[in-house]
Order: C-alpha cells, then structure tokens, then sequence
C-alpha cells in the first residue's frame, strides 16, 4: 500500500529565496521546476524523497490558498505526501477506514527549463480525519530526476520527519493501525516526553508527546525534520561557510548517531542533521 514517503511541502512566500536557502541547505540543484493556477513550485530530489516548495504566484484559487496558509501559520513545513503502489485500492481503504478521501484525480506537471512532464494520480485524506495533519497519497506514473549535487558534503536524504501530537493513543492509530506503517519503537522519557517511530519507506514517520501537553481534541501538526549526512563536521563546515547557522555536534538520542541543530535558513522548519555510525560487518 504506502511504499514511502514520496515528498514534504514547504509553504514559502518567495520562491527564489526559498530556492536559495534550500540550495545551499542541501547543497544541490534544483531537479524541477513547475507553474500553474497561481502558484509555482520547485522539487529537490534526493535519494529517497523529494523537497517540494511551493509559493503563491499572482492571482488564482492556489494562490490564495497558499497565502492563508502562510498567513495564518508562517512559512514552513505544510504536508506530506505519502507514495503508494496502487491508488485506487489505497483510495477504497481510506473509505473504509473512515478517513474520508477526495476522489482519485490525475494530475501532470511540466518543467518550465526542460519541458520534460510528469504525471500521477492522487487523493488527499479530509484534514479533519488525520487531526489536523494534510496527508496527500499519489501513484507516480515513473520516476523523478534527481538533484544534483553542487558542493561537497551534501545531505543525502531524510531520516525522519515529526509529527507533533496532543494525544499519542490517537496518533498511534491513525499512522499505524489506519495507515498500515510499521512502529517501529515506543518509547518514552520524563523529560523529552514520548516518541513513536513508525518506518515508512527507509525513513522515519516520528510521532512526538511532549509532557504536559495533553490537549484533549487538540490537533496534530507537522513539526520538523532531520537530514541524513555522512560526515556531520564536513556538512556543518560547508554550511558555516555559507552563513547557515549550525551548532556544535553531539551525540544523538539513538546509540551510533551524531546530530547538528539548524538555526536558519529552513524557510521556518524546525531542522536537525543526523550521522549514523556505520554499522560493523
């Protein structure tokens, strides 16, 4: 059913700063560029996901959504968009399970610099039902073209991405008994709260209840990411050099792992990067 996780969408007012910041973020080249019903959009794609920004550009039903969008909330991280091997049998159990999807629609894209298109067909998940968090689930109809890199020390992919949660019970059965991805580890700490980690693909869906923040109806919200790269003190020099602020690395949470917080240059995504020690043979 959901293979992974196709793409994230991040709402940005201005699409050439926003190209700006997430070149130099993930230090590779945009891989396609698409415009249409007032608005326009840019796609990274790395090794297991894209990065999709989007903008409002002139007048148009697109455009005004995404400027309430960006109004009400700010710039920043506004859904995801899970891939899947069969849509219509995906669409029937989103029926069943109460999760109230649009119709299947097919969808095309063109890039503007090559005139290359791509197309798929897609449903979204009504918001009210996945509390609060837009969920999108295409079937792409072939592949993407990759980003390519333009500076040493590029991030790679996603680890994970963080769903924020009021009720954790709530949101253990909507990603994993609803949406049929696999929990991976439930854990919790007095301090840092409870996280589920729900596989998706070769990354991570992390579900996050931090203490005190039992809200009872309250909803979720999309909350961060973390970037994978395979030589954090390589990845924070290159970035440092760049003006994008980066703290020291330290050890991570998870045994073998070395993170970075990102400071700015995110478009108002809460940013961390991730260096897993290989493990031995």
């Amino acid at each position: 059913m959901i293979t992974g996780l196709d793409h994230v969408v991040i709402l940005v007012r201005d699409l050439e700063a926003g190209i700006a910041a997430y070149g130099a973020l993930l230090a590779c080249k945009p891989a396609w560029r698409s415009q249409g019903d007032g608005a326009e959009s840019v796609l990274f794609t790395l090794d297991n996901m894209s990065v999709e920004l989007l903008a409002p550009a002139g007048a148009g039903l697109a455009a005004d959504r995404v400027r309430a969008a960006i109004d009400a909330s700010g710039e920043g991280l506004a859904s995801l968009c899970f891939r899947v091997d069969d849509i219509a049998r995906l669409h029937r159990r989103l029926e069943r399970l109460a999760l109230k999807p649009e119709p299947v629609a097919t969808a095309e894209s063109r890039d503007v610099l090559s005139g290359a298109s791509l197309s798929w067909q897609r449903t979204r998940a009504a918001t009210d039902a996945t509390h609060g968090v837009r969920l999108f689930f295409l079937e792409m109809a072939g592949g993407r073209p990759q980003s390519e890199a333009k500076a040493a020390a590029p991030i790679t992919g996603l680890d994970h991405v963080v769903v924020s949660t009021a009720d954790p019970e709530r949101a253990a059965a909507l990603y994993g008994a609803r949406l049929g991805l696999d929990m991976a580890l439930d854990r919790s700490h007095p301090e840092w709260g409870r996280l589920m980690f729900f596989r998706c693909g070769d990354l991570i869906v992390e579900v996050a209840h931090r203490p005190g923040k039992d809200i009872p109806g309250a909803n979720d919200s999309l909350w961060g990411v973390s970037w994978r790269v395979a030589d954090i003190d390589a990845t924070r020099t290159r970035m440092l050099a760049a003006g994008i602020g980066v703290s020291e690395a330290r050890v991570g949470r998870k045994p073998g792992t070395r993170v970075a917080s990102v400071r700015n240059g995110t478009c108002g995504v809460p940013t961390l990067l991730i260096e897993r020690t290989p493990r031995p043979n």
